[in-house]
């Protein structure tokens, strides 16, 4: 008996399935048409190819988001909030190991009840809900230990834990709610951390062009892995980028130089390893990714180390320079992540560009002009500005799109399963 089946028999159905965005398959589909009318292939072999196709790399679902979601995220949301906030107003009729006790019995039941009904296969917002609430809960826990150990409930470990905790839970179930928890609250530490002792403005763009390196090296060190979590990397990423770039920019943010701690240190060796993980262990040109966010934090230490004259009234040549070169530098990276964003087909990445581009040249525009033009002259200026502006991002993007459409005449837009539009597996 022959061990070969046809396409669509139930071995080539078992194959596993990647979903893959409507537009390629609609490519596809065009292409079979076209090859099909000019007799390169049968029409029973395009058939075949389609129904392959179809069975192993399904459309993904682009939906809109359901008022019954967005209900479960919210009520989710705010049991989880009001959990803590049990925590924090102290229930002083009850003692600490009563208290302790039934925080952590509501949070072993989230826990255990959303890995339940995920296992019974519940609808997908459900058992995002519950994880949600489990993830929310984990901190409650955490304030409530460390509140019946006399713990300050303002130290930044107590959130560097609950975000651990968070990730453990989100990377052992592949759970995205958990890890969107884990992100934010990790993002909070990040910062709170290393500020603790001390507050510097050089070391806010260090610990922003950090988060981005360590950010687009796990950004790829997820790709084709987990994809809803790689998606979240690179959007965190690109915001962090274009924040440390911004308060670069802003005048005499360096002026106190850099101030060395041990939590900035880790930070930065941190941010190094999960670039050179990502280099060694995915090479090509993904590895762009994080030597870009490389780019942008030396670019942005070197920029706030540029210190111009601290009169807002006196704008002289240096602060000229500086505004033209903080404007250059944005625009480029600006136009770096469009570009990345439609490579990866990451839509978020090139609304951020955008939006923070007007918000950046904005900022420096009255930060410049403000002090030596005024009244009806101040909005030409500006308008000239903003018109400059967009002509040249918009003409950047036009050609670097007409250079990606010239490409994939050769082929598809991305290969079946590449990053899509939006994050897969986000309900859960």
């Amino acid at each position: 008996m022959s061990n070969t089946s046809a396409p669509g028999s139930s071995s080539a159905t078992s194959l596993a399935t990647r979903p893959v965005p409507p537009r390629q398959l609609d490519w596809l589909r065009t292409e079979l048409t076209d090859w099909t009318s000019q007799g390169i292939i049968s029409e029973d072999q395009a058939a075949r190819i389609s129904s392959r196709v179809s069975a192993r790399y399904p459309a993904e679902r682009h939906t809109r988001t359901s008022i019954g979601r967005v209900f479960l995220y919210l009520g989710a949301g705010f049991v989880g909030v009001g959990l803590i906030w049990l925590v924090a107003a102290n229930l002083d009729q009850l003692s600490p190991v009563t208290r302790f006790a039934a925080i952590a019995a509501l949070w072993l039941a989230f826990l255990v009840g959303g890995e339940v009904l995920a296992a019974r296969g519940a609808s997908a917002p459900l058992v995002g809900a519950v994880r949600l609430l489990a993830a929310l809960g984990a901190g409650a826990v955490v304030f409530q230990a460390a509140q019946s150990l006399q713990v300050p409930a303002y130290e930044p470990r107590l959130v560097g834990l609950w975000s651990a905790g968070a990730f453990v839970h989100a990377y052992l179930t592949r759970a995205y709610m958990p890890f969107v928890v884990g992100v934010l609250t990790g993002v909070t530490w990040w910062f709170m951390q290393p500020m603790w002792d001390s507050q510097n403005g050089l070391t806010v763009v260090m610990l922003m062009g950090a988060a981005s390196v360590l950010a687009a090296g796990l950004a790829v060190l997820h790709d084709r892995r987990i994809d809803a979590f790689a998606w979240t990397w690179r959007t965190v990423a690109g915001g962090m980028a274009l924040l440390a770039m911004f308060v670069a920019a802003v005048p005499d943010i360096g002026g106190d130089g850099i101030d060395w701690s041990t939590w900035l240190v880790v930070a930065l060796v941190v941010a190094g390893l999960a670039a050179t993980a990502a280099a060694l262990t995915r090479p090509g040109l993904r590895v762009l990714e994080p030597l870009g966010a490389v780019v942008v934090l030396v670019a942005a230490t070197l920029l706030g180390l540029w210190t111009t004259g601290t009169d807002p009234s006196d704008v002289d040549a240096g602060d000229w320079a500086h505004a033209a070169v903080s404007v250059l530098a944005y625009v480029v990276l600006a136009v770096a992540l469009v570009a990345l964003g439609t490579v990866r087909d990451h839509p978020p990445l090139t609304w951020m560009a955008m939006v923070g581009l007007v918000v950046f040249t904005t900022f420096q525009s009255f930060a410049v002009f403000a002090p030596i033009v005024t009244g009806a002259w101040l909005f030409v200026v500006l308008g000239t500005v903003f018109l400059g502006t967009g002509f040249l991002f918009d003409r950047a993007r036009r050609e670097l799109a007409s250079a990606l459409d010239s490409d994939s005449n050769a082929g598809p837009g991305s290969a079946p399963g590449s990053d899509s539009s939006s994050p897969k597996g986000t309900d859960r």
